[in-house]
C-alpha cells in the first residue's frame, strides 16, 4: 500500500490508538506492524477476529495479557543446554499463568453459547500448570529462591540462620563487654561478608583479630575478632554451598523448562496474537465501530460514517455512495465546509477496513477491496525543493498517474488549485476525465464551477456538496449527494460587513452564465430543503400513527380483559344473590303456611315482616354500586296521593296512597302489599322523558342509563389510603375518565409527609394515557393536588 497515502490519511494515528489497547509487548509490535491487505479472504477473517472479541468484551470483558513477556531468548538457550537464571524462569511462569487465565477465559460458560472463529487460538493454548507451580514454588520473586526449593537448600539456610545468631551473640557480648572502652561505636558492622567492630586506631594491639577495612582518617580499624573468625569462615563456606544448590535447582527447573519449548513459545504466539485481536476489539468498542461489508466491484456507501480522529460529541456523521451508479464523485462548497474530512473518512475507512479494523459506521456499510489509495491532499510547498503548492500537487499526481488501474482509489483535494483558475479548471477536468474513462473508482473536492457543470453533463459523475449556513456563517458538515454545492462567496462577505455597493458591482462583473448557474444552484438548494422538511413531517406522522395505534391495541386489550374480568364477577355476584334469594323465597312460603295453619297474632306478623325487610334490605345493599350517586333526599311536601316511589330497603316500587304524617311516614301500595314506609326510605320515581339526552340510552323497560360522561367525577379523592390502595384506585379511575374523554382530572392526595405523593407521581410517570401532571396552583389546591392532563 502506498506509504504516502497512508501519512497523509493518517493512519498511523490509528494504529498509534490501536497499540495503546494492547498490553503486551508482543501484542504492540504486532500492532504497530499491521497494514492494510488486499485479500478479501484474509480481510474477511481478520474483520471476523475483530468482530468476535468484541462480542466477547461485551459479554465477559476484556482478558489480561499484561504479564506475556518476550521469552524467546530464554527458550533458545534452553534448547542448547542453557540453564536459566531466576528472573527469566519467572518470566516464562508469569507467560504459563497468563495462558492458564486466557483459556479459562476462552471457555464457554453455557453448552449452547455458539463457537467463533476465535475458538481455535485458545485451543491451542497449553498452560502448563504443574510446571508453572513448581517454578513459582521454588522461585516466588524475581532473584529470590525459596527456602522450600529443595531439603539440601533448607539445611543450608538453616545451619546459616544458626551460624549467624551465633556470631552475632559473640560479637554482642564482646560489643557490651571487654572490648567496649576500645571501640569507636559499640556496633557490629559488615566488611565484605565478614562480621567486624570498629576499634579504635590506639587499641588496635588490645584486640586480636584479623583487620579488613579502615576509614578514611585512619582513626577507626574495623576488625574481626579471633573468637569469630572461625564461625565466619564456615559462613562463607555455607554460603558457598547455598549457591552451589541454587545453582542446582535453577539447573533442574531449566531442565523441566526445556521439555516444553515448543508448548511454551506456541503460547506465547497464540496469546501476542490474542492480544492483538483483542485490542482490535477494544478500539471498535471504544469508536462504537461496527464490521463494514466488502465486495471487489469497487462499490462504496459508507452509512453515517464519523471520522474516528475527530471529537465523537461534535462529529457529524456523512454517508457517502461511491462505485455503483457513479464511479467519480466531485464535492464542492466552501472552505472548512468539510470536505476535506469527507475526503479523509472515505480514504481511511477503506484503510482500516482492509487492515481489519472495524469502522465507525452504522451496520451494513459497504467498502470495497482496492489495491492501492493514492491521496493528493495538503499543501505539499517546498522551499528546499524550488517548488510551488502547484508543482507539489502535480509532482505527486503525476507519480500515481501511472500506476493507478480499476483497482486503486484516488483522492484528491482542492484539485487544479495554485495556479490560473481557468487553466486550473481545464486541466483538472482533463485529470478526472481519464481516471473516469479508465473505470477509477475518483473523489476530488473543488472549488470550480466547471467541474460542477463537467459533473452534471457527464454520465457516471454525480456531484456533492457539504452544507453550509449562510444565517450563522457556519458549515453543517452534512454530505449531500446528488447537488452541487455553492461558494457561498457573496453571501459571507455581506454578513462579515462588506460594503453592500462592493457585492452589487461584484455581481455585475459575473458573466450571465455564471449568475444563472449560480441561481440554479440555489433554486436547487432550496428545493432540497424543502422536500427534506416534508419527509421529516411525513416521518413524524408515520412515528405518531404508529404510536397511537399501538396505544390503541393496548387499550382494546386492556378494555377487553377489564370487560372478561367484570363480567365474571358479575356473574359470579348474581350467582350468590339469586341462591340468597331462593332460600328467602322459600322461608317466607315456609312461614305463611305456618301462619295459615297457626294461630299468630299480628304483630308476630309485623315482626317476621320486619327481619325479611331488613334482609333483603341488606341483600339489596350488597348489590349497590360504590360508584352510585347519593339518593336525593325529599321533603314531605314532595309526595303526593298516587306518586309513583321505590322503597330503597325492600327494592320494590308502590304507589303512595297516603300523605305523610307528623313523623314522615306514607303508606305505599306495592302490588297486593300494604304497608307505612318512612319517606328516608323512599325514592320518588321520575317520569322518563320522550327524548334521549346525549350520554344515556333507553333500556329495554322504557328506563334510562348514564354514559361514562355522566358518572365519572373530575375529581378522585385519595386521602387516607395507603400508595398501594391509592395507586389501585386511580388505576381504575384514570381508565374511567379516559373513556369518559376527560381531558384533565384532580387527583386530591393531601400533602402529609409527601409519600402518597411520591408515589403517585411514580405511577403517573409510566401511563401512557398520561399527557402531563403538575401540583396544583394556588388557589387548585396547592401541594396537596395534583393536576392529570390526559391524552
Amino acid at each position: 500500500m502506498n506509504q504516502k497515502s497512508l501519512t497523509k490519511l493518517e493512519y498511523n494515528k490509528i494504529i498509534e490508538l490501536l497499540t495503546e489497547q494492547a498490553s503486551s509487548f508482543g501484542g504492540q509490535s504486532r500492532c504497530r506492524r499491521l497494514k492494510p491487505m488486499t485479500d478479501i479472504v484474509a480481510i474477511t477473517k481478520a474483520q471476523e477476529e475483530t468482530a468476535a472479541s468484541f462480542t466477547r468484551i461485551v459479554k465477559k470483558g476484556r482478558p489480561s495479557f499484561g504479564s506475556v513477556h518476550p521469552v524467546s531468548d530464554s527458550l533458545k538457550r534452553l534448547e542448547i543446554g542453557g540453564t536459566l537464571g531466576s528472573g527469566e524462569l519467572l518470566r516464562i511462569c508469569k507467560v504459563l499463568e497468563n495462558t492458564a487465565q486466557v483459556k479459562s477465559y476462552g471457555r464457554h460458560e453455557n453448552a449452547d453459547d455458539a463457537e467463533d472463529c476465535l475458538e481455535p487460538l485458545f485451543s491451542q493454548l497449553e498452560p502448563l500448570t504443574p510446571l508453572s507451580t513448581e517454578i513459582r514454588r521454588c522461585v516466588p520473586e524475581e532473584d529470590e529462591i525459596s527456602d522450600d526449593a529443595s531439603s539440601t537448600l533448607l539445611k543450608i539456610r538453616r545451619s546459616m540462620n544458626q551460624i549467624n545468631d551465633k556470631v552475632h551473640a559473640t560479637l554482642t557480648s564482646l560489643v557490651n563487654g571487654s572490648l567496649r572502652s576500645y571501640l569507636q561505636d559499640p556496633i557490629i558492622t559488615m566488611r565484605g561478608d565478614r562480621y567486624c567492630v570498629p576499634v579504635k586506631a590506639e587499641y588496635r594491639s588490645q584486640v586480636q583479630g584479623l583487620i579488613h577495612d579502615q576509614s578514611a582518617t585512619g582513626s577507626t580499624l574495623f576488625i574481626e575478632p579471633m573468637s569469630v573468625v572461625k564461625l565466619n569462615n564456615d559462613l562463607k563456606e555455607l554460603y558457598a554451598k547455598e549457591q552451589e544448590e541454587i545453582q542446582v535447582i535453577l539447573a533442574r527447573l531449566s531442565a523441566d523448562a526445556a521439555e516444553h519449548t515448543d508448548a511454551i513459545r506456541t503460547d506465547y504466539s497464540v496469546l501476542t496474537e490474542l492480544d492483538f485481536i483483542f485490542a482490535k476489539g477494544s478500539l471498535a468498542l471504544s469508536q462504537n465501530a461496527s464490521m463494514p461489508r466488502f465486495n471487489t466491484e469497487g462499490r462504496i456507501h459508507i452509512r453515517e460514517g464519523r471520522h474516528p480522529l475527530l471529537d465523537k460529541k461534535a462529529v457529524v456523521p456523512i454517508t457517502v455512495m461511491l462505485g455503483e451508479d457513479f464511479d467519480l464523485l466531485i464535492v464542492t462548497g466552501p472552505n472548512t465546509g468539510g470536505k476535506t474530512v469527507s475526503l479523509k473518512t472515505v480514504g481511511l475507512f477503506t484503510l482500516m477496513g482492509q487492515a481489519g479494523l472495524h469502522i465507525p459506521a452504522l451496520d451494513r456499510s459497504e467498502l470495497a477491496v482496492f489495491d492501492q489509495v493514492y491521496a493528493d491532499i495538503g499543501d505539499e510547498q517546498s522551499i528546499e525543493q524550488s517548488l510551488s503548492t502547484f508543482s507539489s500537487h502535480m509532482t505527486n499526481i503525476v507519480s500515481f498517474l501511472k500506476q493507478v488501474n480499476d483497482r486503486s482509489l484516488v483522492l484528491f483535494d482542492e484539485l487544479g488549485a495554485g495556479t490560473d483558475p481557468t487553466e486550473g479548471a481545464a486541466l483538472a477536468i482533463s485529470i478526472l476525465n481519464y481516471l473516469h474513462e479508465r473505470g477509477v473508482r475518483t473523489m476530488a473536492t473543488t472549488h470550480y464551477s466547471e467541474l460542477k457543470v463537467y459533473a452534471l453533463s457527464t454520465p457516471g459523475v454525480e456531484n456533492a456538496c457539504c452544507e453550509f449556513d449562510v444565517e450563522t456563517l457556519r458549515p453543517t458538515y452534512h454530505l449531500l449527494i446528488g447537488i452541487p454545492g455553492k461558494s457561498n462567496a457573496f453571501a459571507i462577505a455581506g454578513k462579515l460587513g462588506l460594503p453592500e455597493h462592493i457585492i452589487a458591482d461584484a455581481r455585475t462583473r459575473l458573466s450571465e452564465q455564471d449568475e444563472s448557474f449560480e441561481d440554479l444552484l440555489t433554486d436547487l438548494e432550496s428545493s432540497r430543503r424543502t422536500i427534506e422538511k416534508e419527509q421529516e413531517e411525513i416521518a413524524a406522522y408515520k412515528r405518531e400513527l404508529e404510536r397511537l395505534k399501538t396505544e390503541v391495541n393496548d387499550k382494546k386489550e386492556k378494555l377487553e380483559a377489564q370487560r372478561d374480568r367484570i363480567l365474571k364477577e358479575a356473574n359470579e355476584k348474581a350467582r350468590e344473590i339469586l341462591e340468597d334469594a331462593k332460600e328467602t323465597a322459600d322461608e317466607t312460603i315456609r312461614n305463611f303456611h305456618k301462619f295459615g295453619k297457626e294461630n299468630i297474632s299480628a304483630a308476630e306478623m309485623e315482626k317476621e315482616r320486619e327481619r325479611l325487610r331488613k334482609k333483603i334490605g341488606s341483600v339489596s345493599e350488597k348489590t349497590k354500586l360504590g360508584a352510585d350517586r347519593p339518593k336525593k333526599q325529599h321533603k314531605p311536601g314532595d309526595f303526593k296521593l298516587g306518586e309513583s316511589v321505590k322503597v330503597l330497603s325492600m327494592n320494590l316500587t308502590g304507589t303512595v296512597t297516603s300523605l305523610p304524617d307528623s313523623r314522615g311516614n306514607v303508606t305505599v301500595q306495592m302490588g297486593i302489599l300494604r304497608s307505612q314506609v318512612n319517606i328516608s326510605d323512599l325514592e320518588i320515581i321520575e317520569e322518563a322523558p320522550s327524548y334521549t339526552a346525549k350520554g344515556m340510552h333507553r333500556t329495554g323497560k322504557g328506563k334510562m342509563k348514564l354514559g361514562k360522561s355522566f358518572s365519572v367525577s373530575p375529581e378522585i379523592n385519595l386521602l387516607g389510603k395507603t400508595v398501594d390502595e391509592a395507586v389501585a384506585a386511580l388505576d381504575k379511575y384514570l381508565d374511567d375518565a379516559a373513556l369518559a374523554h376527560l381531558s384533565s382530572v384532580r387527583v386530591v392526595h393531601g400533602k402529609g409527609t409527601g409519600a402518597l405523593r411520591a408515589g403517585i407521581h411514580n405511577y403517573l410517570r409510566r401511563q401512557k394515557h398520561v399527557r402531563s401532571f403538575r401540583l396544583g396552583a394556588f388557589g387548585e389546591g396547592d401541594a396537596g393536588v395534583t393536576i392529570v392532563e390526559l391524552k
